[in-house]
């Protein structure tokens, strides 16, 4: 009797690992995507619901589910177009997106499973459904196309827009942050600085050290003081640490200059709209 002799299979090739890891980065990048266009779409939603009185309506799970995909679908079709990926591949993910809420409304109105359930398993469904685009997609090569300059300067400018769609529910509801607050301001610098190893350049990190101090200062005296004279003492501290932010991305010094630009807007709206809950 004659034997078949196994063929070993051949090992992966560098094309292979490379077609691997960016696979992995493309599937990343729009969970990142999916989450922040959660993240921004979020207030818009909230905001209108609350102005145009359909806040009971966005909450019933059918609308809510497909409220998320489309936040979803949103910011991964934007990072995907940004990217230079194809209007196919874009439509395929954004399918994914509604898919799996759609297949399981029909089980929701039956009765057949809840609210929570249809949520739930809309996400879970979600993650093989993007897989299976990917993987159709994985030898395709995205190449951004030549932009109007107009569209390139405010694309530019991303820090800004992410930094005004975080604070939407401040301008709508202005409030006033806790005294602690304040200490989240130059931890990031410190964190992020340490993280990019910037302490070996001369003065960096006494600054930083001493920001931290005085903004720790800052928020003991807000800790303290009386109810009114701490309000303002906070709202200064945001307002006072988005200065600091535009002479960091002036210099370009320990922290990226987009985050200098994200953290300088953030910042200055923040401070902005504490004042106007102090005075309103």
């Amino acid at each position: 009797m004659s034997e078949t002799l196994a063929v070993p299979a051949s090992p992966p090739t560098p094309a292979d690992h490379r077609t691997g890891r960016r696979l992995l980065r493309h599937l990343a990048e729009m969970t990142v995507a999916m989450v922040v266009g959660m993240l921004l779409l979020g207030p818009l939603w909230r905001t209108a619901g609350a102005a145009l009185g359909f806040s009971a309506g966005l909450a019933r799970p059918e609308v809510a589910a497909l409220v998320m995909a489309t936040d979803m679908s949103i910011g991964m079709a934007v990072w995907m177009w940004h990217r230079g990926h194809g209007a196919r591949a874009t439509a395929e993910m954004v399918a994914a997106m509604y898919v799996p809420f759609l297949l399981l409304l029909v089980p929701f109105a039956a009765g057949l499973v809840g609210g929570d359930a249809l949520l739930l398993g809309g996400h879970l469904l979600m993650v093989p459904a993007m897989v299976l685009v990917a993987l159709r997609h994985r030898r395709h090569h995205p190449t951004p196309t030549p932009r109007h300059p107009v569209v390139a300067a405010l694309a530019a400018r991303w820090p800004t827009w992410l930094a005004l769609l975080m604070t939407v529910d401040n301008w709508v509801a202005p409030m006033v942050l806790p005294p602690w607050s304040l200490l989240v301001l130059p931890a990031g610098y410190l964190l992020i600085g340490t993280l990019r190893r910037q302490w070996r350049t001369p003065g960096a990190l006494p600054a930083q050290l001493a920001g931290l101090a005085g903004w720790t200062a800052l928020a003991v005296l807000a800790a303290v003081a009386d109810d009114g004279p701490a309000r303002w003492l906070v709202a200064a501290g945001w307002l006072g640490h988005a200065g600091w932010d535009m002479a960091h991305h002036r210099r370009g010094a320990v922290v990226p200059r987009g985050y200098a630009e994200w953290c300088a807007v953030l910042d200055a709206v923040v401070g902005l709209t504490m004042v106007l809950a102090i005075v309103g």
